[in-house]
Order: C-alpha cells, then structure tokens, then sequence
C-alpha cells in the first residue's frame, strides 16, 4: 500500500483550482481535481501492519484546525517543461508548519525514515512534458495573482494511492479531526 497524509481540499477550493485548467498549455496533463491536496508528509509503500501503526500514530495527534490560503502560482522542475511540475502555492502558517511537524514527529517515533525533502505546501496543477518555456512563462504570468479566499481546515487525511497509467488514484483511507483553533 502507497501512503500520504495529506490536507484534502474544500470543493470551494477544488473549483477555483479547476478552471485554471482550461487553459492550453502544449505537453501539460492537468492533475484531475479530485486529486487536489496539500501533502504533509509522504510515505511510500507501507505493509498491512506499518498502515496500522501509521493509522495509530497520527490518530493520537492534536492539532487545532485553521485558515489555508492559496495564493500565486509557479513551476519547478527541468528547464523547457521536461518533468515540470506547474502548481498553486499556500501561504504558510505556524499552524500549517505545527501539524505538519507533528506528523513528521508521530511517524518517525514509530520508525519511518525522516523525510529529506523540505516542506514546500502547494497543490500541483499539471505535470509538464517538453512544454514550451515561453507559453509555460506566459501561462505562469497570467495567473501569478492567483489567489483564494482562506478556508478553514478541521481535518488531515491518510491517503493510499495507486499507480495507473493515466494518472494516480487517491483514496481518503482515514480522516483525522483538528480542534477548535
């Protein structure tokens, strides 16, 4: 089983973020909006019994809820859209950074490898294959005032996800409930 916890996105939010699909841009494969997140944390492939105690370990956390803001837009990755990815940024909080090191810390105390990676929250858009930099330039421009009112976060998610040709499949597995802010 593939695994991430991530923050699952308002229906508010997952309309704002799909119209900017709408527009072509040459190479991209825009990331259906049911897929839309924030990851917190990635974990990777997990047996039966390591999803049990992931599922323990972040079910014992505490965390107040509170306002997510996405705002700008941008890319990363190779230069001319080979492997680019082209994502919505969010703001970040000291709540956001709070949960976000508290899972960290629940699935290292159970034995998971740190993440290496440093905690950068976006959403991603399209994954871009060989698209042009000036209409990817062009595009990123247009909507680099993108920006969402703040919505209010009361839960994280354990996602599976599975690998099909096409494009991932995420499935919420558990829904764990923040506090009152």
């Amino acid at each position: 089983m593939r695994l991430f916890v991530a923050l699952d996105l308002p229906d508010l939010l997952r309309g704002r973020l799909a119209a900017l699909s709408h527009h072509a841009i040459p190479g991209a494969r825009w990331v259906p909006a049911d897929n839309y997140h924030v990851t917190l944390r990635f974990i990777g492939e997990a047996a039966a019994w390591q999803a049990e105690e992931i599922d323990h370990a972040l079910a014992a956390l505490r965390a107040p809820g509170f306002a997510l803001t996405l705002a700008g837009i941008g890319s990363f990755g190779a230069k001319g859209g080979r492997g680019a990815t082209l994502y919505a940024g969010v703001e970040r909080s000291a709540p956001l950074d709070h949960l976000r090191a508290k899972v960290e810390t629940a699935l290292q105390r159970i034995g998971l490898e740190p993440e290496r990676r440093r905690f950068w929250p976006h959403v991603t858009l399209a994954r871009l294959d060989n698209a042009p930099e000036a209409k990817l330039a062009e595009w990123v421009q247009a909507h680099s005032l993108f920006r969402c009112p703040p919505v209010r976060i009361a839960h994280f998610t354990l996602f599976s996800s599975l690998l099909n040709k096409d494009h991932p499949v995420y499935t919420p597995e558990v829904e764990y409930a923040l506090g009152a802010a």
